[in-house]
């Protein structure tokens, strides 16, 4: 008997263990990920330190943060993500690349355009070139995800998630201690000379003074850029390097999609309505635009789970609370404890990266493995646990094997479930409305969490740190229960994904 299309995916699974990163998606979604994580602090962080840096008044900084709520409200342009093409670019790269290219051009620009604005003789504009970084940024999300879910078949989303988050992780990186380290150099002063006695003992070494030089020369002796402080330079190189998202959009192929015959059945309705209405010209095509966009992806779901679809989307909002609340007190926990920065800095926060990766990459292999439902109900039971070594931490007080242990068990287990957790949602949607149907469940994902977690600081303030920790550890309770339904009603790897799983 010959073997389904499902059979023969499970069974090539089963076979790829550690090779699954070898595959060129895969792998390609590492610079991907790069180029998605590297604006992100660039309007955030980074740029705070900036304007606090030259001077600006708090006030202003403070209204400045805003620009980064783009990525927040994603899910209202992305229906137009899904269906407009882009003149030109679409027909030449394909619906996702000519979307990503555009918006990492849009963020080199103006990151470009921020470099070489002072911030203190023109706020507006700088404020500008950040809103149009931010919207770049999170189009930018949309495109990728989509990308992401469409590129590999499902047993593959997991090592597609590590590899992003391993490239977003090292951007962030870049846009965060790079950049500050780049703003605090003397952009018109020589770089140091490469020598022992400099302790330039690596080619690493040799590699950025070489760097440095050739922008001192681009910006002086040819005279192309007049170089305002340090944060000109150090924004000027994050604008380069976008080169890496945009050289790989060029390299990678467009996904090869189908509308499945459901899907088509149910747009046909659209048709069917269109067909009846008394609206014409301009009206009717605004009606379908906006059915066959907005309306169409949310009605879609809830068409192919049912009842199911209210117990998906709440297991969704559920799924990080646990891990949200420890994350917005963690620095203010180490500190109360009596950790030092430093301890912090190296434990907390490198070595804690270290294992987040870690556990993002073995997130991968194991859904490539074993499928996702197991390593789903796995994190689920395992990521609001870990918390609980954090009130044995503050039971133990300052104890630097404490710390190393609760950081191995937490951002190894976090780690797993990011991996995971983007697969599911990759599993969810429908290839005909990839963009629109991610953006609702990534948001989803974080706004729960966030909103309440504004409410950690009194909560931890008035029981205490180690009641604290017991108490976000039993507010992953309800996603532990909701995964178990789902296994029962809506299977993780029972579900095919329409467009791809469904041959």
């Amino acid at each position: 008997m010959k073997a389904s299309h499902s059979e023969t995916l499970a069974n090539s699974s089963r076979h790829e263990g550690l090779r699954v990163y070898l595959n060129p998606r895969v792998l390609g979604m590492l610079f991907l990920g790069f180029s998605a994580g590297l604006p992100l602090l660039l309007v955030g962080g980074t740029f705070s330190a900036w304007l606090r840096d030259l001077g600006i008044d708090l006030a202003a900084i403070g209204f400045l943060s805003w620009v980064g709520m783009a990525h927040s409200i994603k899910v209202l342009w992305a229906p137009v993500i899904d269906r407009a093409p882009i003149p030109l670019l679409t027909r030449w790269l394909g619906r996702r690349r000519a979307w990503m290219i555009l918006a990492q051009v849009v963020i080199a620009g103006s990151l470009l355009g921020m470099a070489l604005t002072d911030p203190r003789e023109n706020l507006g504009l700088i404020a500008l070139f950040g809103i149009l970084t931010a919207f770049g940024s999170a189009t930018q999300d949309i495109a990728i995800d989509a990308y992401r879910v469409e590129a590999e078949a499902k047993h593959r989303q997991a090592a597609m998630a590590a590899t992003y988050v391993t490239g977003y992780r090292v951007a962030i990186l870049a846009a965060g201690a790079g950049a500050l380290h780049i703003a605090a150099l003397d952009p018109a002063a020589p770089p140091p000379a490469y020598t022992e006695e400099a302790g330039g003992r690596s080619r690493i070494g040799l590699a950025i003074n070489l760097v440095l030089n050739s922008l001192r020369t681009l910006f002086y002796d040819w005279g192309l850029i007049t170089v305002v402080n340090g944060w000109t330079l150090a924004y000027l190189c994050m604008a380069l390097l976008m080169l890496v998202g945009i050289i790989t959009t060029l390299i990678i192929a467009e996904p090869k999609v189908a509308v499945t015959q459901s899907t088509a059945q149910f747009e046909q309705r659209v048709n069917s309505y269109l067909a009846n209405t008394q609206h014409n010209g301009w009206r009717r095509s605004i009606t379908a635009w906006f059915i066959g966009a907005v309306v169409c992806p949310f009605a879609e779901f809830f068409q192919r789970y049912g009842k199911a679809a209210l117990i998906i989307l709440l297991f969704i909002g559920c799924f990080r609370i646990s891990d949200i609340f420890m994350g917005v007190m963690a620095n203010p926990f180490y500190l109360d404890l009596g950790f030092s920065k430093a301890e912090i800095a190296n434990i907390a926060a490198a070595f804690g990266l270290a294992m987040t990766l870690a556990g993002a990459a073995i997130g991968g292999v194991l859904v490539a493995r074993f499928g996702i439902a197991p390593i789903l109900l796995f994190t689920a039971f395992m990521a609001p646990a870990t918390n609980l070594t954090f009130a044995w931490l503050a039971h133990i007080g300052p104890q630097q094997h404490g710390l190393v242990m609760a950081i191995i068990a937490d951002n190894i287990t976090g780690g797993l479930a990011i991996s995971v957790f983007i697969a599911y949602l990759s599993s969810l949607t429908n290839t005909a409305y990839t963009a629109t149907q991610y953006a609702l469940f990534s948001s989803l994902m974080t706004l729960p969490g966030q909103f309440a977690a504004g409410f950690t600081g009194v909560l931890a303030a008035h029981v205490g740190w180690e009641m604290f920790f017991i108490i976000t550890a039993l507010t992953g309770v309800p996603a532990i229960i909701l995964v178990a339904i789902l296994l029962k009603v809506a299977h993780p790897d029972r579900s095919r994904r329409p467009g791809i799983d469904e041959g």
